[in-house]
Order: C-alpha cells, then sequence, then structure tokens
C-alpha cells in the first residue's frame, strides 16, 4: 500500500509540473503579449516597458518559468497587483467555500443516488423504472447552467423560496443555508442523475450472480439479500465512475459559482480572467490539478478497501 501511494505521490509530482508548464506556456502566447493584455490596448509604450520589466519578461521563458515556480515552492504562487495581494492568500480565502459547495453537493449525490439506483435494480423494467429514468435522463440531458437558471425561475422568482445569489454568503449560518441551496441543487441534480444509472446496471448484474441466487435458496429476505449483499458489490463501479468524473464535477462548480454569484474559486478565476491577473488564474489552476490528483488517489483507495480481493502490490 505504501509502495503504490509513493509511486502515485511521484506520478502527480510530474503531471503537475507538466500541467503547470503547459499553462503557462499558453498564457506567454496570447495575442499582444502578456503586458498588454492586463494594460489593455490603449496602454503607452513607456508603461507597457515598466510592467515588462517589473513582472520579469524580459527573461528567457524557462527562466521566467523557474522563478514563477520557485513562488510555488516557497507557497506564495506569484503576486497579484490588481488585488493586491499574495495568489496564495486569495486561494485560502476562496478555496474553502468552493471545497464547501463541492463536499454538500457531492455527499448529496451519494446518499440520493445509490438508494435511487438499488430501488431502480430492484424494481428493473417495470413502471417505476421506466418513469424514474425518464426523468433521470431529461435531467441529465439539461446543462448545468440551463438547470441553474431553470431552478432560479421557478425557486427564486416564481416561489420566492431560496435566494438567486450567494453574495451575502459568510454573513450568518442561516442566510449561507439559504444561499447554498440552488447552487448545491444545480450541482447534484446532474451527478445524482448520472451516478445512479451506475448503480442501478451494477444492481441489475449483482442479481443475476450465483451469490445472490444461493442467498434467495438460504431463505434470505429480499431486504436482507439487497443490502447486505448486493450493495456492497454494486458500490464498486461507483467509486470509479466519481475518481473519473472528478475533473467534470470541479468544471461544473466553477460555472455554478459564476451563475451564482458565489464567492469561490469559480467567480475568483472568472475575475482574473477579466482583469488579466495571470498568477492568479495559475495559482487556481495547479491547485485544482492537486484537488483532482489527490481525488482520484482516494478513490483508488477507496475501491480496494470495498473490495478485498484488490492488492495494490
Amino acid at each position: 500500500m505504501l509502495h503504490y501511494i509513493a509511486k502515485r505521490f511521484i506520478q502527480a509530482i510530474v503531471v503537475l509540473i507538466l500541467v503547470s508548464f503547459v499553462v503557462f506556456g499558453l498564457l506567454h502566447v496570447l495575442p499582444g503579449g502578456l503586458v498588454r493584455a492586463q494594460l489593455g490596448p490603449k496602454a503607452s509604450s513607456v508603461a507597457v516597458a515598466h510592467l515588462t520589466k517589473q513582472e520579469g519578461l524580459t527573461r528567457p521563458f524557462p527562466v521566467q518559468y523557474a522563478v514563477w515556480f520557485g513562488h510555488v515552492l516557497r507557497g506564495t504562487l506569484g503576486y497579484s497587483y490588481r488585488q493586491n495581494s499574495p495568489v496564495s492568500t486569495l486561494l485560502a480565502e476562496y478555496f474553502p467555500r468552493t471545497l464547501l459547495l463541492f463536499g454538500i453537493s457531492l455527499l448529496l449525490t451519494i446518499v440520493v443516488s445509490i438508494p435511487l439506483g438499488l430501488f431502480q435494480g430492484a424494481r428493473r423494467n417495470r413502471v417505476e423504472d421506466y418513469g424514474i429514468s425518464g426523468a433521470l435522463l431529461a435531467v441529465y440531458s439539461t446543462p448545468g447552467f440551463l438547470l441553474g437558471a431553470i431552478l432560479i425561475v421557478v425557486l427564486n422568482i416564481q416561489f420566492h423560496i431560496f435566494p438567486s445569489t450567494a453574495q451575502s454568503f459568510g454573513q450568518s449560518l442561516a442566510t449561507d443555508a439559504d444561499v447554498l441551496v440552488l447552487p448545491v441543487l444545480t450541482l447534484a441534480l446532474g451527478s445524482i442523475a448520472y451516478y445512479s444509472r451506475f448503480v442501478r446496471s451494477s444492481v441489475v448484474d449483482s442479481l443475476l450472480e450465483d451469490y445472490v441466487r444461493t442467498a434467495r435458496a438460504k431463505g434470505a429476505r429480499r431486504s436482507r439479500i439487497l443490502l447486505r449483499h448486493v450493495l456492497r458489490n454494486s458500490l464498486l463501479p461507483l467509486v470509479s465512475v466519481i475518481g473519473i468524473s472528478l475533473p467534470t464535477i470541479v468544471s461544473g462548480t466553477l460555472i455554478v459559482e459564476l451563475l451564482f454569484a458565489y464567492p469561490g474559486m469559480g467567480l475568483l478565476y472568472w475575475n482574473a480572467q477579466q482583469m488579466r491577473t495571470y498568477p492568479v488564474m495559475l495559482g487556481i489552476v495547479l491547485l485544482l490539478a492537486v484537488f483532482v490528483i489527490v481525488g482520484n488517489l482516494l478513490a483508488d483507495l477507496a475501491y480496494g478497501v470495498l473490495d478485498p480481493r484488490v492488492r495494490y502490490d
């Protein structure tokens, strides 16, 4: 196990270096250059030359990358002149909010999709199964931003139940609970429709296995068979799917934050893109890459916990 974790850690370091190098290079080939993109097309040549020298853009590209990577190793991730703050300070402020939104939506997704998929698998090819499958297909086919807009129209404009913006986040626990509802629902509904289908398929396959027939022959109750024998094996594909779909979930979180003005990494990235604060954009990309890599590693380890046959030697 320790050998496997160490091997994955080394792979993660290599992937992070490659991701940072590619993103750093892409930002440097923008039309007009980094400085012109930040100052605007009407900036004077004196201002452009001053900022170019100040940010060290006259040096060779490998030297620029080495300087920036040195900031990463020191934990500062560079400096944002627009926000007048180190990038690490901005990430420490915004990332916990994104993590909260992501964690609640993922927890809701797991809590709902597992029993829903188990129910569909147990009632396969019946009216209930077809009805739920049709509704989930409609939800899954709806883009996240459109689903969020529908929730805003229905639950905010029509019935005035929940606020449509999260700009008041952080004022009080009661307010936070209200403003989190629509962003969490927007993220969770699409994931529930996606994950429950995998659980259903796995339950259907498990019900055809020999150990299920043996349990039935011994007179085990249907609920005991489903909960004790079928459920654990049906969770294995879900763990794999969650690990694979983490980048999609994270990108969806950024879009939802922008839609609901939620003060998280998505809104910070959008503002950084609008103001051309590239150190902030680089820091966000690097942090999200770390988050995705760690999430995939945890999913692999959870797979081994659920299936004792898996060995990491």
